[in-house]
């Protein structure tokens, strides 16, 4: 995974990382330079009196530190560039993988899963290929320069030091075992606060009809505190190299004291510049050495929020657009379903050998008990999924075969569950033909009665609809869901309850409106109230997976069979609804 997170960033941002790669280089080398001219900074103020070489030198760590500033600020901008490009890159690609999916692949996460993955994730990335170039070349190249110097000024003393090297590696080692199982543990806390999040935020009505602040506190509570739990202790296992790195160092330094009293380790060939030049380089060498030894840390629980990126990034599309699909031809848009069985992950079936035909140019209602596979067919024709046997076909045309792009087109849809973008009433009636007119916005909202309550709002169609319409009531939603589908003027329309929650008064004048428009139309209705389906042409009755009825209303009553017993509950009983 790390190399493949590597091979598929380092060579976009070639050029950014290749310019903070050279600041990192000038830094090693100008931090060893520093510790280097210590010899020269005390060997002069102790023995020479020379004042022109105290001056250069004086110059040369002027110079030395100048040129580390300069490095160190064009790494921290390039790093930043390419970091925050690699940020905007993945995110990119996850939600255009993410359109890619189908419904399916979204009943599998929940909201709350994926915005943890695309958010987190990305930085995740940034932060392991940051971590892992500072460390590998500024770093690393900082402490072999350091050693170098201490090896060259004192190199008795300098593998006494450096024996406390492979004693922090063993520690660290034992402190990456626990690191991972923490750091996924906590993504999932993390997760459970934006949903409680979002379900507050969406549900609100709900909590408070239902007092349910409590519930919901103690739900945010528990999540909080486990994050807060897991966060501390990823902060002790983090935590933990900092003392190990200064207790090491500590013994290191200690060690070095009190040998160089020792004169076959001290002897009167060493000046006091040299063995100042190597405690130079040994306090020096500290930092990088802490930083590498944390260094895996940090990879590790990175690389758990890479991994939940490349889950999404390598999950198959279960519904995905063949190589060679063709653009749907233009017909009246007769639709056939011929021997078509279908079942979700669970295979249990719900639809079993469906044969049924819609008829171009005619509306057909789908009625029957809830469960039956009413919706599962609207999700065929939409091509939300592909069948598990059988053919579907517009216009004698196998859906499978068509590009994605032409069959939406062809489609108008008006769902049970209306959805409305964040943005005004009139983007978001728009949304159903791009490049539609001020005019024909109009008209459509006029044909969906909606045109009336928009003149009535603060800034008429350009007034904003609230986090998923939360503005408008329900039936004013729906309303602007069904101008959507009227400015779309597509040759299929497929309603799914598209009335069900509007008055009586605003029902009627819109199916007023929609059956002028299926008129000339291939029009699918799903409808639990049998009032507005009464004068389809053809109405197929759908019970656990099959067709057990069709025809015209008086057809089916004449059968006396479930349509019959659905129509009298119905009608002798009030609104009730089919299941």
């Amino acid at each position: 995974m790390l190399k493949r997170l590597l091979r598929e960033n380092l060579r976009s941002q070639s050029l950014s990382y290749g310019v903070a790669i050279v600041a990192m280089i000038v830094i090693a080398v100008t931090t060893a330079l520093t510790a280097w001219i210590m010899k020269d900074i005390i060997d002069s103020m102790v023995q020479s009196g020379d004042r022109n070489k105290v001056f250069a030198i004086a110059g040369a760590v002027a110079l030395i530190f100048t040129v580390k500033g300069l490095a160190g600020y064009v790494q921290v901008v390039a790093l930043s560039r390419a970091g925050n490009r690699i940020v905007a890159d993945q995110q990119r690609r996850l939600y255009d993988r993410l359109l890619e999916h189908g419904v399916a692949f979204f009943n599998t996460l929940d909201t709350s899963n994926i915005l943890m993955r695309v958010t987190a994730s990305a930085h995740a990335a940034r932060t392991v290929i940051d971590t892992l170039i500072t460390g590998f070349v500024r770093d690393l190249l900082t402490l072999i320069g350091l050693i170098i110097v201490m090896i060259y000024q004192q190199p008795t003393l300098s593998f006494f030091s450096l024996i406390f090297g492979p004693l922090a590696i063993l520690g660290v080692r034992q402190i990456l075992k626990r690191v991972q199982g923490i750091v996924e543990a906590n993504m999932v806390s993390a997760a459970e606060i934006i949903r409680v999040l979002q379900e507050t935020s969406t549900g609100i009505r709900v909590v408070k009809a239902f007092a349910l602040e409590k519930h919901m506190a103690a739900r945010m509570n528990t999540a909080v505190t486990t994050v807060e739990s897991r966060s501390n202790a990823m902060a002790r296992l983090s935590g933990a190299t900092s003392p190990l790195m200064e207790t090491l160092s500590g013994f290191a330094i200690a060690s070095v004291v009190a040998l160089s009293t020792v004169s076959i380790f001290g002897d009167a060939a060493t000046s006091p510049g040299e063995l100042m030049s190597f405690v130079t380089a040994l306090l020096m060498a500290y930092d990088p050495a802490k930083r590498l030894a944390r260094m895996r840390v940090g990879i590790q629980a990175g690389l758990v929020g890479v991994g939940l990126m490349y889950q999404i990034l390598d999950t198959p599309i279960a519904v995905s657009e063949e190589a060679d699909a063709r653009d749907l031809p233009e017909g009246p848009g007769k639709i056939i379903f011929n021997k078509v069985s279908f079942n979700y992950e669970d295979n249990k079936s719900l639809l079993r050998n469906l044969d049924v035909t819609f008829e171009a140019g005619k509306t057909t209602a789908l009625v029957g008990p809830s469960g039956g596979g009413k919706s599962t067919i609207i999700n065929l024709i939409l091509r939300l999924y592909d069948p598990v046997q059988g053919q579907i076909e517009i216009d004698g045309f196998d859906l499978r075969q068509a590009t994605f792009a032409s069959l939406r087109d062809k489609i108008a849809f008006v769902g049970q569950e209306t959805f409305l973008f964040a943005g005004s009433l009139k983007q978001n009636i728009a949304m159903g033909r791009a490049n539609a007119t001020n005019d024909e916005i109009i008209a459509a909202a006029k044909a969906a009665n909606a045109h009336d309550f928009i003149q009535g709002m603060p800034q008429q169609y350009d007034s904003d609809v609230g986090e998923n319409g939360g503005n408008l009531s329900g039936g004013q939603r729906q309303r602007i869901a069904i101008a959507r589908a009227i400015l779309r003027d597509s040759p299929i329309l497929i309603m799914d309850e598209a009335t069900s929650a509007l008055d009586s008064e605003s029902e009627f004048l819109v199916n007023e409106a929609l059956q002028k428009l299926s008129k000339g139309r291939t029009t699918i209705v799903i409808a639990h109230r049998l009032s507005t389906i009464l004068n389809a042409d053809k109405i197929v009755v759908i019970k656990d997976g099959e067709v057990a009825e069709q025809g015209t209303q008086g057809e089916l009553l004449s059968q006396n069979g479930l349509f019959q017993t659905l129509y009298d509950r119905q009608f002798s009983s009030g609104p009730a609804t089919l299941g």
